[in-house]
């Protein structure tokens, strides 16, 4: 006889305490037979609206389901009615945040394996309680730590005024009733969408907005060979090469004048060339843990050529979903992509309004443009950085950025 299928109930919830603003999700896999609770994740997820980190919910209990049992039917309960009609075909998904991870959430499970029901919030305080598990680490911050979570005991316990449901209705009014996943949505204020729309032409007065200079660190020996080279390898230092790139882009910088900090990467690599840009417009040093490299794994001072000799199946699957990992324990591009996004809100809070030089690596920059522009995650593979190249990003009160550079060399070709 064939064995029945496996049935999981997958409970997801997100927040915002701002729409946009610090976010967080999470979600429970649960066995539909027994109830029992199979799987917890949550994650903070930096800036964010409340329907994207419903999204990133979703897409992140669909996962943890899958790694129990890729074969199984999945039934997803959430109170967000945005996230349950437009995944059930019933809704369109206008906002560009929200249209690459519904596109990744029906990748995960073959389509029909997977039904949506909405329920309401009160049904919904498992996933909600690790939301706001989520949010409240990285107010800390730290990351969600599941050894530490209280949130199924919880659960039985009425909602708090700290929780995702809470922080959704004390958002503002002109956010509108779909930014909030209660009950009773107004199904069509909800199909608007509570995501802010990006300001288009002229607008009020922001302010002076808080500016990253991305500064991608000076060649390594490493460099030249294309050699994966993140935070588990050799951490090597510049080459010559290098230390004459940092010295050109600190020429550079110091003829702009408009640095007013500099924080790098702990890699050394970084820390040598923040080091040289730093003395040059006598301005200290601060190292910020969160822009480090990705973790490369046993990939660390491989070439690409050699990766897919050795290990094909992990490249393939790194090269096809961020969620993937290297060999070996590495990052993935999504575990990167939550602690840059810590990095970023740590920063902007302390240096509103100022120009910040941030020296770090290929992934993290590539990262925060990728935030900045709302573009998928696979956007990733699709841009270019050069070794000791600038980048910026501005960041305005509104919770907009604007891209404003990519990729500079020419500071180099002088």
């Amino acid at each position: 006889m064939t064995a029945a299928r496996r049935v999981f109930v997958v409970e997801a919830d997100g927040g915002s305490r701002g729409n946009p603003g610090p976010a967080g999700y999470g979600a429970v896999v649960k066995d539909s037979a027994s109830g029992e609770t199979l799987r917890e994740t949550a994650e903070f997820i930096g800036r964010a609206t409340n329907n994207v980190a419903e999204y990133r919910g979703l897409l992140a209990g669909l996962r943890a389901a899958r790694e129990l049992d890729p074969e199984a039917a999945v039934l997803v309960r959430m109170d967000s009615k945005l996230v349950v009609e437009q995944m059930s075909g019933r809704w369109k998904i206008k906002h560009p945040d929200m249209r690459p991870l519904a596109t990744e959430a029906k990748t995960v499970y073959p389509p029909e394996a997977v039904t949506y029901e909405w329920i309401p919030r009160a049904e919904n305080k498992h996933a909600d309680r690790l939301a706001n598990e989520a949010m409240d680490a990285g107010k800390r911050g730290e990351q969600w730590d599941p050894g530490s979570s209280s949130a199924e005991l919880a659960a039985g316990a009425p909602t708090s005024a700290g929780s995702a449901a809470a922080a959704d209705s004390a958002a503002p009014a002109a956010t509108g009733p779909g930014s909030a996943s209660g009950s009773g949505p107004d199904p069509a204020a909800e199909r608007e969408q509570a995501a802010p729309a990006p300001r288009v032409g002229w607008g009020p007065d922001l302010g002076t907005p808080t500016t990253f200079v991305l500064l991608r660190h000076g060649e390594t020996p490493l460099t030249p060979e294309k050699r994966f080279s993140g935070s588990g390898g050799s951490d090597p230092a510049l080459s010559a090469v290098g230390r004459r790139q940092a010295a050109a882009v600190a020429e550079s910088l110091a003829a702009r004048g408009t640095i007013q900090a500099v924080v790098a990467s702990p890699l050394r690599r970084c820390q040598e060339t923040a080091a040289a840009v730093a003395e040059r417009l006598g301005l200290s040093v601060r190292t910020e843990e969160g822009l480090r490299e990705t973790d490369f794994g046993a990939w660390e001072g491989l070439t690409f050529a050699e990766v897919r000799e050795r290990h094909p199946e992990d490249l393939q699957a790194w090269l096809t979903s961020t969620a993937a990992r290297p060999t070996g324990g590495g990052e993935s591009f999504e575990t990167v992509a939550g602690r840059v996004a810590l990095a970023r809100d740590k920063l902007l809070a302390r240096y509103a309004s100022r120009t910040v030089l941030a020296v770090t690596h290929v992934t993290p920059v590539k990262t925060l443009v990728r935030l900045a522009l709302g573009a998928p995650p696979d956007s990733l593979f699709r841009m270019e950085l050069s070794a000791a190249s600038l980048s910026a990003v501005a960041y305005y009160a509104d919770g907009n950025a604007s891209v404003r550079l990519l990729n500079d060399t020419a500071h180099l070709r002088s």
